[in-house]
């Protein structure tokens, strides 16, 4: 399943957004705190509890100078790759997420939505952080 979150105009260069990110504990101010708990991180990693008691960990891979590659952790319910990507433009970047993630039919109609809703909220969150 592939969920791709609209696109933003980000009033900084991706080299800036990505020493944002590459601090594990900064993916915290992208998330809705109202859904979300029990919010950990290491130097390249994360974890938080979403409603409905799954855990998310998120493990940094790789990253370029238009993309942050996370993957899913050893908690996660099914394995996925989300990437962050900071594209330059003449006054900043264009900046959306890109979701891959191995999910069966059934739980695909109950996580789509949801999913598609976070990655949106997280694309405008990283926006209004350099606003």
């Amino acid at each position: 399943m592939q969920i791709i979150s609209q696109k933003v105009e980000i009033n900084a260069g991706p080299a800036e957004i990505f020493d944002f990110l590459s601090n594990s504990s900064n993916i915290y101010q992208l998330l809705p705190h109202d859904k979300i708990s029990e919010f950990t991180s290491t130097e390249n990693a994360c974890s938080f509890k979403v409603q409905g008691g799954i855990i998310i960990s998120l493990v940094q891979v790789d990253r370029n100078n238009e993309k942050l590659l996370l993957k899913s952790g050893e908690k996660t319910p099914f394995p996925f790759d989300l990437i962050i990507y900071a594209q330059p433009t003449k006054n900043g970047s264009t900046g959306f997420l890109e979701f891959n993630g191995d999910v069966n039919p059934f739980l695909k109609m109950m996580v789509e939505k949801p999913l598609n809703t976070l990655f949106n909220f997280m694309t405008n969150k990283l926006k209004d952080q350099f606003s």
